[in-house]
């Protein structure tokens, strides 16, 4: 996602003039579960993807196109750009909205860069920290995709014993396909957290010997699996499930229970913001609910997702701020603390439009876990590829965000120690 509202910063879709749409029809690896069997047999409708350049300067016009389903991916003053399908490009053209739209090509189709994990590699990367560190972490699994893969969380803590009595957070990234510097990220986080324990840093034994720590790098497998396996990506946002008249996936990021549907989703399963057809539809959003709710000592989540170089914090399903002061202060407090860090734009989520159904709203509503999403870079998609950039971006990257993951685990024994107006946490502390 891409924004210029207010304080919030924007670029220009370019991506969408390079990259192919998600049309193209993968064969689904097959696996010995029942999902895969069927994935392997069922047909996927091929839909042709088209570009649009819609006309939209302001939240309550931007929230009407994102209730057509049109998933906005970069939004000016007076235009939003999105993606979308014949149908969708009906609507746009009923509302006397549409500006420009055309069909994404083969020319347009980026080569898969060789720098960012496949799954296989994530997993086998996984595993190999689990293995080094044993003393310190647990690999195991949320549950299995709708194609049958394991959903790895990653657990560290110094005291594994008697982790869930520590101050607990939990990182996702992952939700949706294309976003490969959202699972990069929180992984190659894993590894240098648990290199610098054995390296004695002072501040991070500190941490990890005072913290239950959860790191989830990708939530939708399938989808990252979709994205990649033909070489070129793919433009993938769902997951692989399988709807209505060979319509696939679901936007796992619509798919949460709280105030799910009540704005800027989709009912139709051919949309890229397809809510699903109920809350929690998904084996992939089942197995987070669960976990979270299995691990009552979390107090913060973080989930990545790219890109646009933001901080955002409840609410996306409505305008109006969180109604608890004290609530709706640490949010903006802790967001403008590491906006400071990554340079990034802090604000709340419905400021760019209105989105239902985010884990993020349901992990605060539901169980008043302070809750971020980082949007990461790049800010703009001029010759940086959008949610494709080089993987040569990732350590600039981590090094702008490493303050910002640390300093929301240093105040997971208690967030709310953010308001006490001092200086109670600086980078030589945990």
């Amino acid at each position: 996602m891409s924004i210029k509202s207010g304080n919030l910063k924007i670029g220009v879709l370019a991506i969408l003039m390079q990259v192919t749409g998600a049309w193209a029809t993968v064969t689904t690896l097959p696996r010995q579960n029942s999902n895969f069997q069927r994935a392997s047999v069922a047909k996927e409708k091929e839909v042709t993807r088209l570009w649009f350049k819609i006309k939209a300067s302001n939240k309550f016009e931007r929230s009407k196109i994102a209730d057509l389903g049109i998933a906005i991916e970069h939004v000016t003053e007076d235009y939003v750009y999105g993606i979308g399908s014949e149908d969708d490009r009906k609507k746009l053209l009923r509302a006397g909205i549409l500006d420009v739209s055309f069909e994404f090509t083969d020319k347009m189709k980026i080569p898969v860069d060789s720098g960012y994990r496949n799954y296989a590699q994530i997993t086998e990367s996984l595993q190999n920290l689990a293995s080094k560190y044993s003393q310190i972490t647990t690999l195991s699994s949320l549950g299995k995709s709708f194609e049958g893969r394991e959903i790895w969380v990653l657990h560290v803590s110094g005291n594994l014993k008697d982790s869930d009595k520590m101050p607990a957070i939990f990182y996702v990234g992952g939700h949706h396909a294309r976003e490969h510097l959202s699972v990069e990220v929180p992984l190659r986080y894993a590894e240098k957290l648990l290199e610098l324990y054995s390296q004695g840093d002072e501040r991070i034994v500190g941490l990890i010997n005072s913290r239950d720590i959860h790191i989830v790098p990708v939530l939708n497998p399938d989808g990252i699996e979709y994205d990649v396996q033909s070489g070129y990506y793919q433009l993938w946002r769902k997951n692989r499930s399988h709807g209505k008249n060979g319509n696939f996936g679901t936007d796992l990021n619509r798919n949460y229970g709280y105030k799910w549907g009540t704005g800027g989703s989709s009912h139709d399963p051919s949309s890229d913001v397809y809510m699903g057809p109920q809350p929690f539809s998904e084996p992939e959003t089942q197995a987070l609910k669960a976990y979270i709710e299995a691990h009552t000592n979390i107090s913060i989540v973080l989930s990545f997702h790219t890109f646009s170089e933001l901080v955002l914090y409840p609410w996306g399903h409505q305008y109006g701020g969180i109604a608890d002061q004290k609530d709706f202060q640490v949010h903006e407090v802790m967001a403008k603390k590491m906006a400071q860090w990554n340079n990034y734009s802090p604000g709340q989520a419905s400021s760019l439009y209105i989105a239902s159904g985010d884990m993020m709203d349901w992990c605060y509503g539901e169980h008043k876990l302070i809750s971020f999403t980082f949007e990461l870079d790049p800010s703009n998609d001029w010759g940086s590829r959008g949610f494709y950039p080089g993987s040569d971006i990732v350590p600039s990257v981590m090094a702008k965000n490493w303050e910002p993951f640390l300093y929301l685990m240093s105040y997971a024994d208690n967030p709310y120690r953010a308001l006490e107006g001092k200086n109670i946490y600086s980078p030589m502390a945990y």
